[in-house]
């Protein structure tokens, strides 16, 4: 009499994202132990990331070096320009075209030896602010093709800092910390950004209101009306900015700041943060005041504060917000990796599903009113799309974690893994398998096809369905070999310029002894 072959099913194989932090035994099944270059998409499934592909041609001024900043202008048409520097330039992309822009400021021209702009559009006028730099602008009202010191608008007045943050809020323009005072905050008259002294233009200086010990300003982000200043060891949240004049210190949040100012990211519900315990949220913090136990990282925590041990400070960790993906990216760039979290669902602890970019450091991110997540590269602007990196192919792998099927003495004789994949025809992939905590693996590599499998061990296999594309739904099966108490199933694909996920994974077992 043949043995009865046991089925064990994952649906949604890697929903809950990667974990690193945890130790491998009785694990989530919904976990996995490797997610690179995966996101959880929006059925909740484990599938590949998209690439990127440059937007223009070669710029000369650029060259080789890398693009590490990125904004928009908006003109009060609606019409969209993206500004990015390099290389110690500024460049306007029009079209397929990276253009350089000159200085026009009848001066002497700026000596530009950073690229760490952060830009703010506002009124007609985009505005670049980067410490230690005279605040440039590109105002199409005076030139299309040129840029100039803010101080050389026609009507500029007042005095506008060197300040190392820059954002557009509430009808105006926010800046905040030189290199010689760390605590200063000023901001332009209402709908006027070369009004500096007029109006309702104003400044606050910090020196005296930190109220967990002297610090000084990281970051500026903006809320529900209320102005957000991010400290290196604490934040302030200062209530009805839309009136800076009547603008009143409402709350602050002690022992938690942040590490970097281009890790600040709002995402519509909340504001995410790296600080030097983990990625956060302002609004969990807030909960949790002054002694925050979790954070957004959680799953992968160890490993993000290893990568950011890497970094200059956090002047070299960049990150992005994209609303059509639902996922804020978090790039260690000396290091070279990025981490993926998921904004869809949030798991039971209040941490974010995760996964793993190896190799990916994007200089600079922008997610443009246009829905296009644009990326800093070596020589050139890309955007976030297709499935290829400038052309090459990469690779998705999935690793589960270690499953016992509920006996942890019983030993599994594993005969097979059945895979129910999204993807495209003619594309490889490779199961691998491994028992007991040992990380070499067997392999079987097989191809997704149009041809019906049919159904085995009375389990019926999903048949074809067709989607755009030539992209559809098959399940594919491998026979396997070995047993042990703990089975890890694995999935690689090299991804070729079409997208691939895991929906289920079916695995057949057999008992063997007990030990």
């Amino acid at each position: 009499m043949a043995e009865q072959i046991n089925p064990f099913s994952i649906t949604a194989p890697g929903y809950m994202g990667l974990n690193t932090q945890d130790a491998p035994v009785d694990m989530n099944q919904q976990f996995a132990l490797e997610a690179n270059n995966c996101v959880i998409d929006k059925f909740g499934r484990v599938g590949a990331r998209k690439g990127w592909s440059p937007v223009h041609t070669t710029n000369t001024d650029l060259g080789s070096n890398p693009l590490e900043a990125i904004g928009e202008y908006v003109a009060p048409s609606g019409t969209r320009t993206i500004i990015c520097a390099g290389n110690g330039f500024i460049f306007k992309l029009t079209g397929s075209t990276l253009t350089t822009l000159t200085y026009g400021g009848g001066g002497s021209a700026p000596v530009i030896s950073a690229n760490n702009w952060q830009m703010a559009s506002m009124n007609g006028a985009l505005t670049l602010f980067q410490e230690g730099y005279d605040p440039l602008i590109y105002d199409p009202a005076l030139s299309t093709t040129q840029f100039r010191r803010c101080s050389e608008h026609p009507s500029y007045s007042g005095t506008i800092i060197q300040g190392h943050c820059g954002i557009s809020a509430y009808g105006r323009l926010w800046t905040a910390r030189t290199p010689t005072d760390k605590n200063l905050i000023k901001w332009c008259d209402l709908l006027i950004h070369y009004k500096w002294n007029a109006g309702s233009a104003g400044s606050l200086d910090l020196t005296g209101v930190w109220p967990h010990g002297g610090d000084e300003i990281v970051a500026l982000a903006t809320h529900n009306n209320s102005l957000f200043i991010f400290g290196t060891k604490q934040i302030l949240i200062y209530t009805g900015a839309n009136d800076p004049a009547t603008m009143e210190l409402s709350d602050s949040i002690g022992n938690t700041g942040c590490v970097g100012r281009d890790t600040v990211q709002n995402t519509g519900a909340d504001i995410f943060f790296l600080s030097d315990s983990g990625l956060r949220s302002v609004m969990r913090t807030i909960q949790e005041k002054s002694a925050p136990l979790r954070n957004i990282s959680r799953n992968v925590n160890n490993d993000v504060l290893d990568y950011l041990n890497n970094e200059v400070g956090g002047a070299t960790v960049k990150s992005a917000y994209s609303p059509i993906d639902s996922f804020y990216l978090l790039t260690f760039v000396v290091s070279g990796v990025t981490y993926c979290f998921d904004t869809r669902t949030m798991l039971e602890d209040g941490s974010s599903r995760a996964t793993f970019w190896p190799n990916v450091k994007h200089r600079a991110y922008h997610y443009s009113k246009d829905r296009i997540l644009y990326v800093g590269q070596v020589g050139y602007l890309a955007k976030y799309d297709s499935y290829y990196d400038n052309g090459e192919s990469y690779r998705m792998t999935y690793y589960s974690s270690w499953i016992d099927f509920g006996n942890p003495v019983m030993t599994s004789i594993l005969k097979k893994i059945v895979m129910t994949l999204f993807g495209t025809i003619n594309q490889t992939v490779v199961y691998k398998w491994g028992f007991d905590y040992i990380a070499s693996q067997a392999a079987q590599p097989t191809v997704i096809t149009d041809v019906t499998v049919p159904a085995e061990y009375n389990t019926a296999e999903y048949g074809i369905a067709e989607y755009a594309r030539n992209l559809l739904v098959k399940s594919l099966g491998v026979c396997t070999t070995g047993s042990g108490k703990v089975i890890q199933i694995g999935f690689e694909a090299q991804l070729l310029g079409y997208p691939i996920s895991i929906q289920r994974v079916d695995i057949f077992t057999k008992d063997g002894a007990l030990k």
